[in-house]
């Protein structure tokens, strides 16, 4: 069943989803494990399902969704790891040698059904969508080959990295940090539930029109060597986040180029996870 976080009756809480419902652990389990990820370090899923699914069952209408895991250590971000052209403006290059990583804060990053915030000024006519898979992982990681990586693995969500792309020429940072500019969820969907969790597919709409299609077959990189390389350099911990790249089809990929404005409706779906919606 799905995990995540969201707000009831003005509180703050995480949870289960399934079947349009939502069930909140109690304020009992709350105390002794904080949040999602307090979970996930003490490897008490078990106890939190089993706590969950004893309350009192939520529409989604009457929650207000929060981003999976509301306190991530960290979310990194994996690029040029589809192949389209690159820089976005139509020239090709080879595969990169190396996986390409950045980071994100948790402030760029809202919830399913929130409003992206568009940037003030000259930085709203370059502001574009990346749909995206990101992972999230389950136990502590370190060196681990790309044999054993789906070991390390909680489960999955969707997720949209907002780009700003002229301020990514000020810096990659710069670019892929505005606040209130991307977005995951609705929720995670555990690595177990999945059939085909290798062949993920990822399509993604705007105002109704598919923008991006892709595969995690069609990574460069696959999220096993994802997780080993990013394991060499840092010690992954539960609940960290990976978002795992962007097909061709964003934004600044069309001519003349098609950047969000206020009033687009942007949904990112994921096979056997679910659909993350936003508008601008």
């Amino acid at each position: 069943m799905n995990v995540g976080s969201f707000i009831t009756s003005e509180k703050e809480t995480y949870g289960i989803f399934s079947d349009g419902y939502a069930q909140s652990v109690t304020d009992e389990f709350i105390f002794e494990y904080n949040s999602l990820r307090d979970v996930l370090e003490k490897d008490s899923l078990s106890l939190m399902y089993e706590n969950a699914l004893g309350t009192s069952k939520l529409k989604h209408s009457n929650i207000q969704f929060l981003p999976p895991l509301i306190n991530p250590t960290k979310i990194i971000c994996v690029g040029m790891n589809y192949r389209k052209p690159y820089p976005i403006d139509g020239q090709s290059v080879r595969d990169p040698n190396n996986i390409i990583l950045f980071g994100k804060n948790r402030e760029a990053m809202l919830a399913h059904l929130d409003f992206l915030e568009s940037p003030v000024g000259d930085a709203s006519n370059s502001f574009d969508y990346e749909g995206e898979i990101a992972v999230v992982i389950r136990k502590q990681a370190r060196n681990i080959p790309p044999a054993n990586a789906h070991e390390y693995i909680f489960g999955f969500s969707a997720f949209n990295d907002g780009s700003v792309r002229d301020w990514q020429s000020h810096s990659i940072y710069a670019g892929k940090n505005f606040s209130g500019s991307g977005s995951w969820g609705p929720w995670i969907t555990p690595l177990e539930d999945l059939v085909r969790p290798s062949d993920l597919e990822l399509t993604v709409r705007l105002n109704g029109e598919v923008v991006q299609k892709a595969s995690s077959k069609d990574m460069i990189f696959s999220i096993n060597e994802q997780i080993s390389y990013i394991s060499s350099i840092m010690t992954l911990n539960p609940g960290d986040v990976i978002a795992t790249g962007s097909p061709d089809g964003t934004g600044a990929s069309f001519n003349p180029k098609r950047y969000l404005k206020s009033g687009d409706d942007l949904e990112i779906h994921v096979s056997e996870i679910g659909s993350l919606r936003n508008y601008i």
